[in-house]
């Protein structure tokens, strides 16, 4: 019989450094207490989930020179979380986000490699390069890669990486390993023995043109922002084709967009709390600093309840420091001007407008069908879920969502396999001798 819908992949996102997360809500707890990572993780495992997901961050985020007051203050190593969540957890797979500008190889090599054994075969990486110079402030090199060198460091580190992983021997042999690359030398012997899945399953977020090719010859899964269906078709649909260039099959490769949800027992109750929610995240003072970071510019002075400056943007303005650069400042401000002006909005209601939004409103039942209507429809492969609440936010979705998925047969009833790569439907890599 011919299965009614695709199978659907689910990962939840740890929340903290983000717009999501709304730290005012008197259920958030600690972003550092292991209690909290657990709780999230342990949900996510009852919710038969492929693996849990860590950000990552090597310098907290500055604005006007000062750590922002309304972001998290306080970052724990995210392999060394991992490495605690994987004694009590029993399925659930661990990946972390790690820099391939500011590590090394083989050390980070060691680290994932670790973590897979202790874990019996649940590692994963999310491969990121880093380009501010204010995060390198933090390393010798500092920030001096441009966006190119970046990911042929990230190329040949995981390239570097995977020659680590396969000097042991299926049987458990030991060979020396030899590299010699533009950005790397490795001359010696790798100290821990082949993962128990092969190697630690490889995440990538990048969507440039680069960070796709990138993905397409290396990536297990993809990590996208596309959250909008037709976006989701088209850049499903990009990647997909990217990969026979690299001999590689469509089902190698899984695409799994980062999305948050909202529940309700009516789908209008759902777009009521939607629309609350957006306004915790967007409180007065949240409005003004995603102001400052378009305009770089020091907007305190300004009414969040009242119009947009009219003075423009300062396109290279180091205001804000440890986030991502905005595309051209000078064309967004123009479209929050024109949009602003056309439905009568202040600054607070012209950034709840146009910044991000959840992307999952309704009933329980409404999300279920929604989400499988993007797989189905080959927007995406599955979902990293990233609730607002920290860390009980997943909590309803594992018991409203999850079953419906269920009865319908697109989602797992139980665990099948013990690894990473068996959640996913990946076959472990070939050894290369």
């Amino acid at each position: 019989m011919t299965a009614l819908h695709r199978e659907l992949h689910l990962a939840a996102h740890f929340p903290g450094v983000n717009n999501t997360t709304v730290w005012a809500d008197e259920r958030s707890g600690s972003q550092i207490d292991f209690t909290s990572f657990e709780h999230l993780a342990r949900t996510a495992e009852r919710g038969l989930f492929d693996f849990f997901f860590l950000a990552e961050g090597l310098r907290l985020r500055e604005h006007k020179g000062r750590v922002h007051d309304l972001d998290v203050v306080g970052r724990p190593e995210s392999i060394t979380v991992l490495n605690a969540l994987a004694a009590v957890t029993d399925r659930l797979g661990l990946a972390a986000t790690v820099s391939a500008t500011f590590n090394e190889p083989y050390e980070l090599a060691r680290r994932l490699a670790s973590l897979d054994h202790l874990s019996g075969g649940r590692a994963g990486w999310n491969v990121v390069t880093t380009s501010d110079a204010f995060t390198g402030e933090n390393f010798r090199r500092g920030g001096y890669l441009d966006r190119a060198d970046r990911y042929r460091r990230a190329e040949e580190f995981l390239h570097a990486a995977r020659k680590l992983w396969d000097s042991w021997t299926p049987d458990g042999a030991a060979r020396p390993v030899e590299h010699t690359g533009a950005h790397f030398t490795i001359e010696g012997e790798f100290t821990v023995p082949r993962s128990p899945q092969g190697h630690p399953v490889v995440i990538q977020a990048g969507d440039s043109a680069e960070g796709r090719d990138f993905a397409a010859a290396s990536a297990d899964v993809i990590f996208s922002r596309h959250g909008t269906l037709e976006a989701g078709r088209a850049f499903y649909a990009d990647v997909k084709a990217r990969l026979a260039a690299h001999g590689r099959h469509p089902d190698d490769l899984k695409i799994m967009p980062g999305v948050t949800f909202v529940l309700g027992d009516t789908d209008a109750e759902a777009r009521e709390r939607a629309a609350e929610i957006r306004r915790q995240q967007i409180s007065p003072q949240n409005a003004i600093l995603a102001l400052e970071r378009i305009w770089g510019r020091d907007l305190s002075s300004y009414d969040p309840d009242g119009p947009l400056p009219e003075i423009d943007p300062e396109p290279d303005s180091t205001l804000a420091q440890g986030r991502v650069r905005m595309d051209d400042p000078l064309e967004i401000a123009a479209r929050w001007r024109a949009l602003s002006k056309a439905k009568g909005l202040s600054i607070r209601q012209t950034v709840i407008e146009t910044t991000g939004r959840q992307s999952f409103v309704g009933t329980p039942r409404t999300v279920a069908e929604e989400l499988l209507r993007f797989v189905d429809l080959r927007a995406a492969d599955g979902f990293i879920l990233v609730p607002h609440i920290t860390p009980g936010g997943l909590d309803e979705f594992v018991d409203r969502v999850v079953p419906l998925l269920q009865e319908r047969g697109a989602f797992r009833t139980e665990y099948s396999g013990r690894t990473l790569r068996s959640h996913l439907g990946l076959a472990e890599p070939i050894w290369k001798g």
